[in-house]
């Protein structure tokens, strides 16, 4: 085998009270990559979209990505890395992400499958560090793994799978940017204890939901007194936002990653196109176009085609 293609997914980290730790994948939008063997030991990166992605390995997160692996596996040979994005760049879903993971599990097949995807999940985070300067895990960890995970230490690295019940995801993705390492300066250095006490119960609620199937404990469990007061003046309308979609019937939600989505999770299939109706009646009148998206939290990672 010499070549490879595969649908890398958006992801929604955070997830409310979970910073840098919790995640999951959706369903779509997916990015198309296709990775081949090439004879010369080095990284050659074709950019099929209109985003204007550096083509340069080292300052492109896939391409980082890849030299990890290269790295480690001491081959002597590369690849080529075909990528066109459906996810856009700087939309809070994950696009970095996307390109990181898909680019090494890729290749990882083209290696018959010799490392684990713990260790895919390190050298995607190289990318990661590239696009936001930190090294965090709670969009590549869902990303590979698929569904719902739990970052408990990126060093050493420890990926927990959580077991969920049928969920649904509506996000929506103002056409604005917001860099995750600009977002990541904004974010407070100091916390008060009580704050972030609250912000621990409800992970450890969260994530007994999820076990449980409890919806309300989970609609209960998504509050974060840290990160959302700081960041959501980033993203217009966002209050109101959050608001409408909790009286269509959501669950609960807040930002996805960085920003400048915004994602509500819902019990059905019924609810979040509620919710997605909600959220389009009042961004119609921002005057700011946007796109949203509605889809099941997906229990699959990167998908081979």
């Amino acid at each position: 085998m010499d070549e490879v293609k595969v649908l890398s997914p958006a992801t929604v980290s955070n997830v409310v009270c979970g910073f840098d730790c919790l995640g999951f994948a959706l369903e779509g939008p997916r990015d198309e990559m296709t990775v081949r063997k090439i004879d010369e030991p080095l990284v050659r990166i074709i950019n099929r979209d209109d985003y204007g992605l550096p083509d340069d390995p080292a300052k492109n997160v896939a391409g980082v990505a890849l030299r990890a692996l290269i790295g480690t596996a001491q081959i002597d040979f590369g690849f080529e890395v075909e990528i066109t994005k459906h996810i856009k760049p700087g939309s809070g879903i994950g696009s970095s992400s996307a390109s990181s993971c898909g680019a090494v599990v890729a290749a990882n097949r083209l290696l018959n499958d010799r490392f684990s995807k713990i260790e895919l999940v390190d050298f995607a985070m190289e990318g990661e560090k590239l696009a936001s300067g930190a090294k965090h895990a709670d969009n590549v960890a869902p990303c590979i793994f698929g569904g719902f995970t739990l970052v408990r230490s990126v060093e050493p690295l420890d990926i927990v799978t959580l077991d969920f019940p049928p969920l649904f995801a509506t996000v929506i993705h103002p056409q604005i940017e917001i860099k995750t390492s600009e977002a990541r300066a904004i974010l407070p250095q100091m916390v008060p204890l009580k704050d972030a006490v609250r912000n621990w119960s409800n992970l450890g609620s969260f994530v007994a939901a999820l076990a449980k199937g409890d919806h309300e404990l989970l609609s209960r469990s998504m509050d974060d007194m840290i990160v959302e007061p700081a960041r959501k003046s980033l993203i217009p309308k966002f209050d109101e936002v959050k608001a409408a979609s909790l009286a269509a019937g959501a669950l609960g939600g807040g930002i996805s990653g960085s920003g400048p989505s915004i994602f509500m999770l819902s019990k059905t299939h019924d609810a979040a196109e509620m919710v997605e109706t909600a959220m389009h009646d009042l961004y119609s009148k921002t005057g700011i176009e946007f796109n949203i998206y509605l889809s099941k939290i997906c229990p699959e990672g990167v998908r081979f085609i």
